[in-house]
């Protein structure tokens, strides 16, 4: 991997592509320098990819399932093997900390990619019994056997948001490559190096040729000319919610099936009988908001619902977590709150959290800009004596903020959270299991932890990645004969 900053082409057919279009750069949210120059996409490099992507499909899907996964497998050891480098290009391109960078990012896209070529393993038929048959005007009687069997579902076009960087992207090409399909993934603009990095992984990990592509660029007109070409059969989606109608719309014009994983950070439910162990859990995912990609990230609650009984307990001890979390370069290995993505995330989240003020939320703890300069910082915030009707408790802020709402009975809780517009992860917290278990049933998330911050690496939170999410890119053939 050369030095960055560095010009990246895009990858198509297992080579770079230089652009017609020339560059636009990358900035390190930290120190506002450059970190490298990512090619400027338009249609008709979105149309050579898929092209190449729709010339691999016919190998790939036919490859033998142990095949595929010994390819993934690969690509993970050599994902792991090449962390060293990899892990400051994406710190630097994201503004995460060390950690999270090598955690949760570049070692995460490394188990993605593990747990597909398990997924791609397991995809074998699924038999019924031979069931016997009489004689009909359709065929002569005898035994009647089915077999499903799962079959990829062709090309699909990967886009992503920025939060999460390869990990997010990973974890959705390496479960569509394991059931056979072939991929065109489009990175967010402001952070889409390490995924450019991971086309030479690819290629000495033996991915064919037009299996794995990526294409760049800082406007629309990519993703349009991803879910507008004929030759992509499906669209996997991870990000806001306004983006994900548009490309639904845009998707069914062409009856084009598409996997949707939206809207931003979900809600905590601290009920009253929650017990020591429970309170901490709660304030630990709470606290997700405070070093977590700068409460960038999916799994960092926004809007935490506290029974009223328990209200000002869980307000003080997020404002000591939050006055405990030391912001600074994502490089230094004290730092537990680095920069947010881009200054206009920044001036997003400040805007609001003066929104919030303005509707009558208490600034419990926050409020002035780090003087740190250079870099996109916000200071940790924690809002309390929010109501219902404030919009910080129907949407959250995508930053280091949480709004803590406080509530007097389980269907008031339920209501509020579903006050969001589109499904996160969430959670429940309670000194009875059970009866947290039955609250989560009730909440429309994509996912829900019971008593614990942890993400499951089987559903890797967002059902990314996982065995289940094999099952998403591929379709089902049922094979019938009769003896």
């Amino acid at each position: 991997m050369a030095d960055f900053p560095k010009k990246y082409g895009h990858w198509i057919a297992g080579a770079w592509h230089q652009p017609e279009q020339g560059h636009y750069q990358i900035t390190d949210p930290a120190t506002e320098e450059v970190v490298g120059h990512a090619s400027e996409g338009h249609a008709a490099e979105v149309w050579i990819a898929a092209k190449a992507a729709r010339s691999a499909l016919h190998a790939w899907s036919r490859t033998d399932p142990d095949d595929r996964a010994a390819v993934l497998e690969r690509v993970a050891t050599l994902i792991s093997d090449q962390a060293g480098e990899l892990v400051p290009l994406v710190r630097a391109e994201s503004g995460a900390t060390t950690s999270v960078a090598q955690s949760f990012l570049v070692l995460a896209a490394a188990d993605c990619f593990r747990r597909a070529a398990r997924s791609a393993r397991e995809s074998g038929p699924v038999a019924r019994a031979p069931q016997p048959a009489g004689a009909s005007p359709l065929a002569a009687g005898g035994l009647i056997g089915v077999a499903a069997m799962r079959r990829p579902l062709g090309v699909v076009g990967c886009i992503t948001s920025h939060n999460f960087p390869l990990a997010q992207l990973v974890a959705m090409v390496a479960p569509a490559l394991a059931v056979g399909n072939t991929v065109v993934a489009k990175p967010a603009p402001q952070d889409p190096l390490g995924l450019l990095e991971l086309g030479p992984i690819m290629k000495e990990a033996g991915v064919p040729d037009g299996v794995f592509n990526v294409v760049t660029g800082s406007g629309p007109i990519t993703n349009e000319a991803l879910i507008a070409h004929y030759d992509i059969d499906m669209i996997s989606f991870s990000g806001a919610a306004a983006v994900g109608k548009r490309i639904a719309r845009a998707a069914s014009e062409q009856l084009k099936p598409t996997r949707m994983e939206l809207g931003g950070k979900g809600v905590a439910i601290v009920l009253e009988d929650a017990d020591e162990r429970a309170l901490g859990s709660a304030v630990q995912a709470g606290s997700l908001n405070f070093s977590l990609l700068s409460g960038q990230a999916g799994l960092a609650p926004a809007r935490m619902l506290v029974h009223r009984s328990m209200y000002e307990r869980v307000v003080d001890a997020l404002v000591k977590q939050a006055q405990s979390a030391s912001v600074g370069s994502p490089d230094d290995h004290s730092t537990v709150l680095g920069p947010l993505i881009s200054d206009a995330q920044r001036d997003r989240v400040e805007a609001a959290v003066e929104e919030a003020r303005n509707q009558g939320a208490r600034v419990a703890t926050g409020g002035d800009r780090p003087p740190i300069k250079p870099g996109f910082y916000v200071a940790p915030h924690v809002l309390a004596d929010v109501t219902e009707d404030m919009a910080v408790a129907r949407e959250g802020i995508v930053g280091p903020v949480v709004a803590v709402i406080p509530f007097d009975d389980e269907d008031e809780a339920v209501r509020i959270a579903g006050g969001a517009p589109a499904p996160g992860h969430d959670y429940v917290f309670s000194g009875d299991t059970s009866r947290a278990w039955r609250l989560a049933a009730r909440l429309r998330s994509s996912s829900v932890g019971v008593n614990t911050a942890e993400p499951h690496p089987e559903t890797d939170v967002l059902r990314d990645g996982g065995p289940f999410e094999a099952r998403t890119y591929s379709t089902v053939q049922p094979i019938i004969w009769t003896v």
